[in-house]
């Protein structure tokens, strides 16, 4: 019986895309691809995700990539303009598991620096009972640590636990360690697999 339902945020609660931010900056969607594809890439966000702080995160890839110093150090000193706020039809649905009685929880890879913004200007996290920033802990999913950290952290029974995420590797994870998962898309594909698993 699922007691836990636990979320991830970037792309299921938040909408946040740095492209948001750098097609005010570059005249072109080609541009703006290449940028984030080869510059401020994914994985480089990830290392500040992982714990590395946005200065020196900015500091390393400056150094690397000098011509394009003025545009890396928007990256972070504009991040707010990279998240458009948050998914409705998503929250909607983590109010009524509140209302029903589901304790609720939130693994996230996301800086502890720019989570903190977050944190100040968006009301329904405080609907969890704890959420667990990647940046603080110093690790990352798809790592089965900073799921076992949420686990151990707060007592819960993976058994009774589902855990929503927009990436199949985290899911994986979450399935070896006994939890439920689903793969979100939408919010209304989740509130039709809440629906499959008898939830909502």
């Amino acid at each position: 019986m699922i007691k836990n339902v636990v979320f991830d945020l970037g792309g299921v609660l938040f909408d946040w895309d740095p492209r948001y931010l750098y097609q005010e900056l570059l005249p072109t969607a080609a541009e703006v691809n290449y940028f984030l594809e080869n510059i401020c890439t994914n994985e480089w966000n990830k290392e500040q995700d992982a714990g590395r702080s946005l200065a020196e995160g900015t500091r390393v890839l400056i150094e690397k990539y000098p011509e394009h110093a003025e545009l890396i150090r928007h990256y972070y000193s504009d991040w707010p303009k990279s998240l458009k706020g948050e998914i409705t039809g998503t929250v909607e649905i983590l109010s009524e598991l509140k209302q029903s009685g589901f304790n609720l929880y939130a693994l996230t890879n996301w800086s502890a620096e720019t989570f903190v913004y977050a944190k100040n200007n968006y009301d329904f996290l405080n609907d969890f009972i704890d959420i667990v920033v990647s940046g603080e802990e110093k690790c990352v999913k798809p790592d089965a640590k900073l799921y076992q950290i949420l686990l151990d952290r707060n007592h819960i029974n993976a058994n009774a636990s589902l855990f929503i995420d927009d990436r199949q590797e985290n899911i994986d994870t979450a399935l070896t360690l006994g939890m439920k998962g689903i793969l979100f898309t939408s919010p209304e594909q989740l509130r039709d697999q809440l629906e499959i698993f008898a939830l909502i």
